[in-house]
């Protein structure tokens, strides 16, 4: 499969484990909010699944939030190291880019925040819809555009003044109508795309800084600058971000968007759409109709 490599796989895995070692789940509040929004969605879903898949969420939060909903019977938890995997929910090694899950296996996969870090998006995505069984169900969560906005302005401005130029240091976030996009091309049926905001307060950029850290989501683009940065940089990183993104109490504000998206394989219990001219009614009118009630209205 041919692959733009964007991201450091291995360095992004090596930063996660680190964070999880060092900083255990002191940083899951993203996580977290995203769990209980999963749990809230699929509360909406009026069906049950045999087999769940909880896809690359690195905890075990969006698990225990299938668990809560009571929408599945067997939850499968899906991790690239078995460090991730702690806990009593059934689990596979594997690297989410290379599912080891048979076509037409699988009732409901779900992911959380893991699939914005993914070299071939569009290539797991279709190998997410083929392990679905007809009428699976894919529901997960992405970091979007808007995400971190404040940061990538700030590293840019900083970066701009102090060294004459700038590199990419905050990761590419993906648009909701791109998603939608990737949904239909991997062959989902009904896809659905929204977007979830949150702006997240701080005393300053480097208690943002240490949360990242906490989350292992340091700098991983292949195309980053390995030219080690001074105390001054990132003094500057601050000072302009409280320059120009602080509240009147002196706290920062940092945005955090996921991208929701859900889609189905196909079945063909589906709605389909309607085929082109096999309307019964024509917009005109219909257009016509309502000029008339409004003319016998006045």
């Amino acid at each position: 499969m041919d692959r733009h490599q964007v991201f450091d796989r291995n360095l992004l895995l090596t930063r996660r484990l680190r964070a999880l070692q060092q900083h255990g789940s002191s940083a899951d509040f993203l996580l977290a909010r995203a769990a209980d929004d999963l749990e809230e969605r699929l509360s909406a879903v009026e069906r049950k699944f045999d087999v769940a898949v909880d896809l690359a969420s690195h905890t075990g939060l969006a698990a225990r939030a299938l668990q809560r909903s009571g929408k599945a019977t067997t939850i499968v938890r899906v991790e690239q190291d078995a460090r991730f995997l702690v806990g009593a929910f059934p689990a596979v090694v594997a690297d989410e880019e290379i599912l080891p899950l048979k076509p037409a296996s699988i009732d409901l996969i779900v992911s959380l925040l893991s699939l914005h870090l993914t070299n071939d998006t569009p290539g797991t995505l279709l190998q997410i819809r083929r392990a679905l069984k007809p009428d699976g169900l894919f529901l997960g969560a992405m970091a979007g555009d808007n995400t971190l906005t404040e940061l990538r302005e700030c590293l840019l401005a900083a970066e701009s003044e102090i060294y004459g130029g700038a590199s990419p240091r905050v990761a590419p976030f993906a648009d909701v109508r791109d998603v939608g996009g990737l949904l239909q091309r991997a062959g989902f049926t009904l896809p659905v795309t929204d977007i979830e905001t949150y702006t997240v307060r701080y005393d300053s950029a480097f208690a943002l800084m240490r949360d990242l850290r906490a989350m292992g989501m340091q700098n991983a683009l292949l195309g980053r600058s390995r030219k080690p940065l001074s105390r001054h940089f990132f003094m500057r990183v601050a000072e302009i971000y409280a320059e120009r993104f602080s509240d009147p109490d002196g706290r920062i504000r940092a945005t955090f968007s996921f991208i929701w998206m859900s889609g189905w394989a196909a079945h063909e219990s589906q709605q389909k759409p309607l085929k082109p001219g096999s309307a019964k009614a024509s917009l005109a009118d219909f257009l016509k109709d309502v000029e008339a009630l409004e003319k016998k209205q006045t």
